[in-house]
C-alpha cells in the first residue's frame, strides 16, 4: 500500500475506532478486511477459516499493525500485553508520537524494535521521556524525531530508573557534550550503569590501564561501551597482546582498535605487515583504505 493510502487508513475510524463510537458498518468492515496493507493479510493465519472465532476487533488490530509496517506476530510475541490493547489506545500513542514530530513512516521501525511502546502509558511513561530530552539533554522539539529514530529504546526506558542515572554516571566520567550524547551516542543512556557501563570500564582497568586512562579511552571512543567483553574485548586484546606484541600505551592511544573486525581487518592486515617485514603504526594499519594500505606497504618496503 502506498504511504499516502496507509496514512489515510490509519487516520480513519476504520483502523482506530473510539470505544465510545458506534461499531463499524458492514461496508467499512469489508473495506478494512479487503484492504491491501504492507503484507498480504489475506494469507495471515488469523484470517484462515479455522480461526473464525478470532474477533473482528483483533483482526483489525493486526491489520493496522501491518499497515504501520509492524510484524504483528513478532510484536504480539514480544509484547503479550498488546493482545488486550484497544485500537483506541494504539491510536492515542500514534497520535502522541506524531505530535512530537515522529512521522508515520518512522513508526514501523520504532514499534518493530520496541513493541512495548504500543502499550506504554502516555502520561507516566512516554511523556517523561520527551521532557528528559528537552530539559536534561537540551534537545529542541523539532529534533525529537532525529533522537528517537537514532535510539527507539529511549521510549521504553524509565527516566527515573534508567535515563537520569545513566546521564549522571556519564557526566561523572567526563561526558559533557550533551549534543553528542543525544545525537550520536544515545545508546549509552539506555545502557545499564551497573550491568553494562561499569563492568566494561572495570575490564579495561583489569588489563592494566589506570582508571583515568581507561576513562580517557571511553571518552575518545564512546562506542567501546557498546562492545561485548566476551565477544569483542577479550579476543581482540588477546590477539593484540600475543600475536601483535602490542603495548598498553599503544592501545591506550588508539582505543578505536576494538571497533575494527578481528577477522576481516585486524588479522589480515597484521598478516600482511608480518609477511612484508615492515612496521606500520596501529592507526594507519586499521584506518587506511585498502588502496592506501597497499601503497603504505609498498612505500615502507622500499625503504
Amino acid at each position: 500500500m502506498p504511504p499516502a493510502a496507509a496514512a489515510a487508513v490509519l487516520g480513519s475510524s476504520i483502523c482506530f475506532s473510539s470505544p465510545k463510537s458506534a461499531s463499524c458498518s458492514s461496508e467499512q468492515q469489508s473495506n478494512l478486511l479487503t484492504a491491501k496493507p504492507k503484507t498480504l493479510l489475506h494469507d495471515h493465519p488469523l484470517y484462515h477459516p479455522t480461526h473464525a472465532n478470532i474477533s473482528l476487533q483483533f483482526k483489525e488490530k493486526v491489520l493496522c499493525l501491518e499497515i504501520l509496517g509492524v510484524d504483528s506476530g513478532r510484536a504480539l510475541a514480544q509484547n503479550p500485553s498488546l493482545r488486550a490493547a484497544s485500537l483506541h489506545s494504539i491510536h492515542d500513542i500514534v497520535t502522541f508520537l506524531q505530535s512530537k514530530g515522529i512521522l508515520l513512516k518512522d513508526l514501523g521501525r520504532i514499534f518493530g524494535m520496541c513493541p512495548k511502546v504500543l502499550t506504554s502509558d502516555i502520561k507516566s511513561e512516554l511523556d517523561p521521556v520527551f521532557h528528559f530530552l528537552s530539559l536534561d539533554l537540551k534537545v529542541p522539539d523539532q529534533n525529537f524525531r532525529k533522537v528517537i529514530n537514532k535510539c527507539p529504546r529511549l521510549l521504553i526506558s524509565s527516566v527515573r530508573d534508567q535515563l537520569k542515572p545513566a546521564l549522571f554516571y556519564l557526566h561523572r566520567l567526563g561526558f559533557k557534550d550533551l549534543r553528542a550524547l543525544a545525537y550520536q551516542d544515545p545508546i549509552l543512556l539506555v545502557s545499564s550503569v551497573e550491568k553494562t557501563l561499569i563492568p566494561k570500564l572495570n575490564y579495561l582497568v583489569s588489563l592494566g590501564f589506570s582508571k583515568s586512562d581507561a576513562v580517557g579511552m571511553f571518552l575518545r571512543c564512546p562506542s567501546l561501551f557498546t562492545f561485548s567483553v566476551e565477544g569483542n574485548f577479550k579476543p581482540k586484546f588477546e590477539y593484540f597482546a600475543k600475536e601483535m606484541k602490542g603495548s598498553l600505551e599503544e592501545l591506550g592511544r588508539f582505543p578505536q582498535y576494538f571497533a575494527f573486525s578481528l577477522e576481516k581487518r585486524i588479522k589480515p592486515r597484521h598478516a600482511e605487515i608480518v609477511q612484508r617485514g615492515v612496521e606500520v603504526p596501529l592507526p594507519l594499519m586499521l584506518k587506511a583504505t585498502d588502496e592506501e594500505f597497499n601503497e603504505l606497504l609498498v612505500s615502507q618496503g622500499s625503504r
